[in-house]
């Protein structure tokens, strides 16, 4: 059963300090590992004579880098999460290989793109076994310091966005939006004043529901589930708005005056939060109205997490880094 209480104790907060810990690194990792690959972003030079025929990304953040990139790359981009690369991929498509330094399908792919030899964007530590694999004439390595995915996004974007292919990215707001959660989550502010314990308290004992309107809320809420799915070892769903609103259609109706201990429900009831990135797109606001309604016609108890920061990317971290808080405390207030 969860505990509130946990979430202020001091020896339960002392236990999860190494999770905490590294969530309130999240910006110091994204600055660290820009400046470390500045040097060579700053040299790479946008030239249109040379543009790519597509953009192949490959390692677990290359949907990120669709999520991103799709809708104004000017070459087609594909990503690639699997081992090695499509069989139609060659010299004339540029490939993008993000990754766990020891992790093989990053190595099958970066080895892939050597034989064929595919211009390569190598986003890893100068000195792993990945950078060896890659090396080549036609690979340019983008030297990082840790291997945080969302950092070697950002480093991968800012490359991209040098050879004309991508936004540009701005890492600072990027860190500075991850600062601002650390402090607003800090284990330091007590249950009444801070945002991911008051989550990790409503979603203690339900099944969560995490919708996200625009395509980067959709791919947080995801990263939401899986991390409360880590944690509690129960089911939490993230889905588009028709299948999130058939589920809430199916809950049972809750009664808001029913005793819980007169009148026991069988099994977890849901949980609904809505990821608002500050997209005002039509078809989100549709969207979050359906889903909203459904909720709150079956009585069911939600919760709206907005973001921190100003571009894209910067409010997509700052969610995800909400999420991993209250994943972390909603981890100390079950014991775990």
């Amino acid at each position: 059963m969860f505990d509130d209480a946990l979430l202020d104790d001091e020896g339960a907060l002392t236990r999860a300090d190494p999770v905490l810990r590294e969530l309130a690194q999240s910006g110091a990792r994204v600055r660290m590992d820009t400046h470390t690959a500045a040097e060579i972003v700053a040299s790479l030079a946008h030239d249109d004579d040379q543009r790519p025929r597509a953009v192949v990304a490959a390692g677990p953040a290359a949907r990120l880098l669709r999520a991103v990139l799709e809708p104004v790359c000017p070459v087609p981009f594909v990503a690639w999460p699997g081992p090695g690369l499509p069989g139609w991929a060659g010299n004339l498509d540029l490939v993008v290989a993000l990754g766990a330094p020891d992790g093989q399908a990053a190595h099958s792919t970066a080895a892939e793109a050597v034989r064929r030899g595919c211009p390569m964007l190598l986003v890893t530590a100068a000195t792993s076994p990945l950078a060896e694999v890659g090396a080549s004439r036609w690979t340019t390595l983008l030297p990082t310091a840790t291997s945080d995915g969302l950092t070697s996004s950002v480093v991968a974007l800012q490359a991209l966005a040098a050879l004309g292919l991508a936004p540009a990215v701005d890492a600072d707001e990027v860190a500075a939006a991850l600062d601002t959660v650390a402090v607003e989550c800090s284990p330091f502010h007590d249950l009444g004043s801070n945002r991911a314990k008051q989550l990790a308290s409503g979603l203690g004992d339900t099944v969560p529901l995490v919708w996200g309107g625009s395509v980067l809320a959709a791919r947080a809420a995801r990263r939401w589930a899986e991390g409360l799915r880590r944690v509690s070892a129960r089911p939490a769903l993230a889905a588009e708005a028709d299948d999130l609103v058939a589920v809430l259609q199916a809950s049972p109706r809750r009664d808001v005056f029913a005793d819980p201990f007169e009148d026991p429900v069988e099994g977890a009831s849901p949980y609904l939060v809505l990821l608002d990135d500050q997209v005002d797109a039509p078809t989100v606001r549709v969207d979050r109205g359906r889903v909203l309604g459904a909720a709150q016609s079956q009585g069911v108890r939600h919760d709206e997490v907005a973001s921190v920061g100003g571009g894209e990317v910067a409010r997509y971290a700052s969610l995800v880094a909400i999420g991993g808080y209250a994943a972390a405390y909603l981890a100390v207030g079950l014991g775990r």
